[in-house]
């Protein structure tokens, strides 16, 4: 089942925040009024009753307390940073499973959390970029890939796995044998826009007949993962409720933001070992 954090974050905050006002407005003059009547009736009030005259209810004094920390939460998350942690290969080797990083929310606009309504134009997404996004088929669920094509652009890859944009193919250079694979997988270090990466391909590994072609449409942007042959991507999305043209597209309204840095690595959990900090660093 999927679970929509932003909306119960939102709602939570919402709910917190009703409870502290009512007590603003409501309860706290009631009890100050209750404590002055009190005071008025005896000589020396009793601490015992003063205290109980003016506790909150529990569910206020909850709300009050965990309004201003959830709602902080909320606009970081929603307008600044954002933590994901990498669940698959399909960005190896730029990105390890269980690598922690961080996306920045603003870099391709401002958005309202769970409308995602873009209230501040800020810059687009730029050839090359590691972008988090929302996959079109399951709004639900987060993908992470690099931005390959932007609105306009002719994206083909061949059967030899040679990417090209716009009839140019895209500058690669062989780097040699991924360690431990003996041979059958191979690192390359690829320039796309200003971008410069490491991608990775497996040499007898064929996912897709040759000679595919993609016109991205606008407002839509074309993803790749750059362990090539094991992501699946804007070539290999297939779902009939989307429209022919627009099939393996990723629409601007389904942009999360740009992932720019790794703050931590957590392989398996599952096999006790510690986090480690030995990846850390930007994003290329």
């Amino acid at each position: 089942m999927s679970i929509n954090f932003p909306l119960l974050l939102v709602i939570a905050v919402a709910v917190c925040g009703v409870l502290a006002l009512v007590d603003l407005v409501l309860l706290a003059p009631r009890r100050r009024a209750a404590i002055a009547a009190y005071e008025g009736q005896v000589g020396e009030p009793d601490p015992v009753v003063l205290d109980k005259l003016n506790k909150e209810p529990l569910l206020v004094e909850y709300g009050k307390s965990f309004f201003p920390v959830l709602a902080i939460v909320l606009v970081l998350r929603s307008f600044l940073v954002e933590p994901f942690q990498i669940p698959s290969g399909s960005m190896k080797p730029t990105l390890e499973v269980g690598d922690f990083i961080l996306v920045n929310k603003f870099a391709y606009g401002i958005r309202l959390p769970v409308a995602d309504t873009k209230v501040v134009e800020v810059g687009d997404p730029q050839r090359g970029d590691v972008m988090v996004f929302r996959y079109p088929s399951d709004p639900n669920i987060n993908y992470i890939k690099r931005v390959i094509g932007l609105p306009g652009d002719r994206i083909a890859y061949s059967s030899d796995k040679r990417l090209t944009v716009n009839g140019e193919p895209v500058a690669e250079k062989l780097l040699g044998e991924e360690p431990g694979t003996l041979g059958s997988a191979m690192l390359y270090q690829e320039k796309l826009g200003e971008a410069e990466h490491l991608i990775r391909k497996e040499m007898k590994r064929y996912r897709m007949e040759p000679g595919r072609e993609w016109v991205v449409p606008a407002e839509h942007y074309f993803m790749m993962g750059d362990n090539r042959d094991n992501s699946n991507d804007s070539r290999y999305w297939n779902d009939p409720r989307i429209p022919r043209e627009l099939l393996g597209m990723v629409p601007d309204r389904n942009i999360v933001g740009k992932a720019f840095a790794v703050w931590m690595s957590w392989p398996d959990p599952k096999l006790r070992n510690l986090p480690n900090f030995s990846r850390v660093g930007l994003i290329h």
